[in-house]
């Protein structure tokens, strides 16, 4: 292990979103939209009016601009919103409100005005707010400060935008300071936090207890690899709450293996663990709103390293469920740990299993960053899903399980082979392979994510992103209190 890096933030989202009642005088912020105009916006006046066209300012999305008052100094912000569903990447267009709190002025700002949706206009505030300082010695800059709307659940805003928060730090740090046992840290914290029970796995013992893919991933590494198992129950819940199981692949570093990735390949690989960030971020939301469930928790941790203990091309490996799996590629290691994880989960036969990881290039291929695959058997889970996700700004595209695809993954020598030696629908293929371990699950889904944003956005900076986590909590909430 290297010397830890125990540079921090100083910067929460309390810092950046405030009681709708704090003190101080604050600065109105006026949505401006197609079917609201600057002229029919009350509040500013005709001067301002007319200094703003001038500016040649426009209801156009993300257009924005400050005006002065008669002093001269800062009197108002104006905010485009077009159409209205101009968000970004998607839905209502309030969420562009995360433009600005990456570019005004230090100041306390208000709404000036009613909105739609103003519980993502706060939301987006705080995200659109977030710095990863950890490693900057300059002290961090003030930042504008929102009064969240009155008649909101501040608390509840704030956690949100703290859950993502930390989900986009663990991404974002280098491996250097994330390696396995990190991850099962913060796994602890978490669990500490919510009174939740952890059991670790680590090392030699994950061969005892039949991990042997997950061990076999990361034995090249002197950073021993790990399966974290968390579980959680509302206090005071339902004894026979739905039984709900997260999995997150977490590569804390991945070379490629044997199989080496070349350096441009490499480059991103400490946010091969963000599939374990979303799963973590997804729980603590969970947690923290205290949604009636028994919640498990599974991270496959690992560094996929280089050394003579390496696992080979060619290799048979046997998986947890007693399945033997022909290595065709060292790369494709996350399904390999996901698949012992998984096949844990399925012992318990719960009612849900949702699978997070950065598992194929193939999806980025078909999608883009911006839109992560996802696959399930539920028809109308993946429907409910789908508007969920768009409408919080946290969008999903389902892709198929197609069973016609299963004989990518034939073996000569073994059950079957973790990779397909053409380039088509790799994606799917996972998908396919991981769906294998989940025979006893009521509803599976997986989730291939890219969880990084590969430029700044109104919804955060460039950096780690855990996807799919905000989309899932507010659909699981709607569900639950169904």
């Amino acid at each position: 292990m290297t010397e830890k890096n125990n540079v921090a933030s100083t910067l929460s989202p309390t810092d950046v979103l405030v009681p709708h009642d704090a003190a101080g005088a604050s600065t109105p912020i006026w949505l401006v939209s197609d079917q609201q105009p600057l002229a029919r916006q009350p509040g500013i006046d005709d001067a301002a009016k007319r200094w703003l066209e001038h500016a040649r300012f426009t209801s156009a999305a993300k257009k924005q601009a400050l005006f002065p008052g008669q002093s001269g100094a800062l009197a108002g912000v104006v905010l485009g919103q077009g159409n209205g569903s101009g968000g970004d990447p998607s839905g209502p267009s309030e969420l562009l409100l995360g433009q600005l709190a990456a570019s005004l002025p230090e100041g306390l700002y208000h709404l000036a005005q009613e909105i739609p949706h103003a519980h993502l206009a706060a939301v987006a505030w705080g995200l659109g707010a977030y710095k990863f300082r950890r490693y900057k010695s300059a002290p961090a800059e003030a930042l504008p400060r929102l009064k969240v709307p009155a008649g909101l659940d501040y608390r509840a805003i704030v956690d949100q935008v703290g859950a993502v928060w930390k989900g986009r730090d663990l991404i974002n740090t280098p491996a250097s300071d994330l390696a396995p046992e990190d991850l099962e840290t913060a796994a602890a914290r978490l669990a500490e936090t919510h009174g939740a029970t952890i059991e670790v796995t680590v090392g030699d013992d994950l061969l005892a207890k039949g991990f042997r893919m997950i061990h076999a991933v990361g034995r090249a590494s002197p950073r021993a690899p790990r399966l974290i198992d968390v579980r959680w129950r509302k206090p005071g819940g339902n004894p026979n709450a739905p039984t709900l199981t997260l999995v997150g692949k977490g590569i804390t570093f991945d070379t490629g293996g044997l199989d080496i990735k070349p350096a441009s390949g490499m480059l991103l690989m400490k946010k091969d663990m963000g599939g374990a960030a979303a799963a973590l971020t997804l729980a603590e939301l969970i947690m923290t709103h205290g949604l009636d469930v028994r919640l498990r928790l599974l991270i496959a941790a690992a560094e996929n390293s280089i050394s003579g203990d390496a696992f080979r091309p060619g290799d048979v490996l046997l998986s947890r469920a007693g399945k033997t799996v022909e290595i065709g590629n060292t790369d494709a290691e996350g399904r390999l740990v996901l698949a012992d994880a998984l096949s844990l989960a399925d012992e318990e036969q719960p009612d849900t299993v949702l699978v997070f990881a950065t598992l194929t290039g193939a999806a980025r291929v078909a999608l883009g960053p911006d839109l992560p695959a996802f696959f399930t058997n539920d028809d109308a889970f993946a429907s409910a899903l789908t508007a969920e996700a768009e409408a919080v700004g946290d969008p999903v595209w389902r892709l198929p399980l197609w069973p016609g695809y299963e004989r990518h993954l034939d073996s000569e020598v073994a059950d079957m082979n973790n990779v397909y030696d053409a380039p088509f629908a790799g994606a799917i293929t996972a998908a396919l392979f991981l769906k294998r371990f989940v025979k006893n699950a009521r509803r599976f889904a997986h989730f291939d994510l890219y969880g990084w944003r590969p430029a700044p956005r109104p919804l955060g900076p460039k950096g780690g992103e855990p996807q799919t986590a905000r989309a899932l909590f507010s659909l699981l909430t709607k569900e639950l209190s169904a």
